[in-house]
């Protein structure tokens, strides 16, 4: 099998696992750790694999131990907030607050996010058609955030569709910190690092509910699912990405992750975890010729 379909099938098993991780985490919270508890046990599991990892590699190959240059870590703990800490946060605190699909739907906007970001910070020239786009996909998030129909626990689903809104800006924001330390360093050189500071920014926020929750009365299945979370949701996830990113074009990549809103639908729907509505069809379709608008070249472009 060449290396491209293995990044293809890399890519996908991302947003697979993306599109379960919706459904999985909201069976744990808040029933029986709250967002913010959750995120602290994510980050802390995260933080401890990277630098096992990371030291192990020292271990085997220290000639292709990289060194990070001092004047690089403001950059890196501006990606430990915007991709870790307050990403992380809102995206957990919204997910608790809302259902499933709802949450899927609204993280598609993430490209055009970017995109935004990009014209605002650096200065990327905009065509109509993308600018059209950006519009209709906002449309849709603002109709699901304002007039998504919540489910019976998820009775405060227009503050958690805000709240994962502003997670899809804040990654947004962290993809394009990243780039400069992506072109610089071997991934694993800094990821240790952004995962270390995040720890650090979500300690103060998850502490309380960490120490809040009452282990023995967590089932064994929920135990499952918190693990699941941190080693396949964050850990594996970032390391088949990498391996995609080796061999995909950026913009091959971010197409992946429009499958999420699908495997998190069918997988939410089929255990009886979410419902299908006009406003979230509606709301889907709108957010989807949006980015396809937003993403699509022009043929003079394209190769």
């Amino acid at each position: 099998m060449s290396k491209r379909n293995l990044a293809l099938i890399a890519a996908t098993l991302v947003s697979l696992i993306y599109g379960v991780t919706f459904t999985i985490a909201k069976d744990v919270m808040p029933a029986y750790i709250d967002a913010f508890g959750f995120i602290l046990l994510r980050v802390g599991g995260t933080t401890l694999l990277f630098w096992l990892i990371a030291t192990l590699m020292l271990w085997l190959q220290p000639e292709k131990t990289e060194k990070i240059d001092k004047a690089d870590f403001p950059r890196i703990i501006a990606a430990s907030f915007f991709g870790v800490a307050f990403n992380m946060l809102t995206f957990f605190k919204g997910l608790s607050y809302t259902s499933p699909i709802m949450g899927a739907i609204i993280m598609v906007t993430t490209p055009m996010i970017v995109l935004i970001l990009s014209a605002v910070l650096i200065r990327e020239r905009m065509e109509k058609r993308k600018v059209i786009g950006i519009v209709l996909g906002l449309a849709g998030t603002a109709f699901l955030i304002l007039y998504g129909k919540p489910m019976l626990n998820a009775p405060k689903a227009g503050l958690g569709n805000l709240l994962v809104f502003v997670n899809a800006v804040s990654y947004g924001f962290y993809l394009i910190i990243v780039k400069k330390l992506m072109d610089k360093y071997n991934a694993l050189s800094f990821v240790k690092w952004i995962y270390f500071f995040g720890f650090l920014m979500v300690l103060p926020f998850g502490w309380n509910e960490f120490q809040a929750v009452h282990w023995t009365a967590v089932p064994v299945d929920i135990f499952w699912k918190i693990g699941f979370v941190v080693v396949f949701s964050t850990f594996l996830t970032y390391l088949l990405n990498l391996l995609s990113m080796k061999e995909l074009k950026p913009t091959t990549v971010a197409v992946f992750i429009y499958l999420q809103p699908l495997f998190a639908s069918v997988f939410a729907i089929g255990l009886g975890k979410d419902e299908l509505n006009m406003v979230k069809i509606g709301s889907a379709i709108l957010i989807f010729t949006g980015v396809y608008l937003v993403t699509q070249k022009k043929n003079s472009q394209q190769s």
